[in-house]
Order: C-alpha cells, then sequence, then structure tokens
C-alpha cells in the first residue's frame, strides 16, 4: 500500500488499523476491500489468518473502515459525524473482548474465543486500539485533512499537531489554495 511522503507506518499493533483504514484511495479512486478474496487476502496479510468471510462481512467491513476514517479525521480537527459514531458503536458491540493476564500479570484485551469473519477482525482492531488507547498513541493515527485525499498516516511530529499526509503535497496544495483565496478577495480597486 502507498505511504505519502517519507512517513513512518503506525507504531505495533496500530499498523493493523492503518492498513485497514487505507485500503481504499480516495484520491486514486481505488478500493481493496472490493471482494470476498480481497479481505481474505487483507487478513491473512495484516490481520489474523484462518477467517471465512461472506458478501456481508465485505460490506460491513467497509463500513466500518470508513466511519474508523472519521474517527481519525477526529484526530486531525473534523467532527466526527453522528452516523459514523453510530456505525462504530454497532460494529464494536458486535466484536466483543475479553481480559486476557499472561504470566507475568500484564494485561490487555484480546478477542473474544469463537469469532468469525467480519466480527474477529473488528475485534482485533478494536484490540489493536485498545492498545494505542493505553499507550498514548492513538490520537496521533489521523486521516489527511486534505478532502480529496484523507490518507491515513501517523503524526510522528513532536507537538502530535500535523493535519497532512505529507507537506509536500497535500499541505502545500492546501496553503496554495488559502494563498488564493486570500488575493482573489483583495482585488485592487479600478482608478476612477
Amino acid at each position: 500500500m502507498r505511504q505519502p511522503g517519507d512517513r513512518a507506518p503506525a507504531p505495533g499493533p496500530l499498523a493493523l488499523v492503518q492498513n485497514l483504514l487505507n485500503t481504499v484511495d480516495i484520491e486514486a479512486g481505488r478500493d481493496r476491500l472490493r471482494t470476498i478474496a480481497e479481505l481474505t487476502a487483507f487478513a491473512t496479510r495484516y490481520g489474523p489468518t484462518g477467517l471465512t468471510f461472506g458478501d456481508s462481512d465485505v460490506t460491513q467491513l467497509r463500513r466500518f473502515r470508513d466511519a474508523l476514517r472519521e474517527a481519525c479525521r477526529g484526530h486531525a480537527g473534523a467532527p466526527v459525524p453522528t452516523p459514523a459514531v453510530a456505525m462504530l458503536r454497532h460494529a464494536l458491540g458486535t466484536a466483543p473482548l475479553i481480559l486476557s493476564i499472561d504470566g507475568n500479570g500484564a494485561a490487555r484485551a484480546v478477542p473474544a474465543a469463537g469469532l468469525d469473519g467480519a466480527a474477529a477482525l473488528v475485534a482485533h482492531v478494536a484490540a489493536a486500539i485498545l492498545d494505542a488507547v493505553a499507550a498514548g498513541t492513538w490520537p496521533r493515527l489521523k486521516a489527511c485533512a486534505a478532502h480529496r485525499c484523507q490518507w491515513v498516516y501517523y503524526d510522528h511530529s513532536p507537538a502530535g499537531r500535523g493535519r497532512w499526509c505529507t507537506m509536500s503535497i497535500c499541505g502545500s496544495r492546501a496553503k496554495m489554495r488559502a494563498y488564493r483565496a486570500g488575493h482573489s478577495t483583495r482585488r485592487p480597486t479600478p482608478p476612477n
């Protein structure tokens, strides 16, 4: 999958979330989750293996992905639409997690046993998000503020205030639009 600019991918389990969100390239008009085969290939490459998917899983995962992108747009300052929040609540409610404690006493949320299809993949994404929340990295997973891009990137900047997937492309375009808009409103008045 493309990585605009020179941004490093999201750390640890958050990379699963980033890879899921970037299965659609809005600017190029390409979606890599259109079929059961594409969803299975994604899960095999980035998530849990051995899952079986049906047509409804493809639709459900695409809706979940799009709503989750809205949450990442929220990390860059955009309001998260109410339908996206509702979709996330619904999808995450069908993907139960359990608390697992290992031999060293470390605790983490893991997908409940017996899940398959979209519910299993959503549960793995939810567990990755909870890990990122605990690590304080979740708010740094952002969708590019450029509406026609929305590529999801991990903001490695020290202040964590990045807005674009790459400053040299989307950031420059936004600044140029702002510059032009400012100059078009300040037209010189013709002499009398």
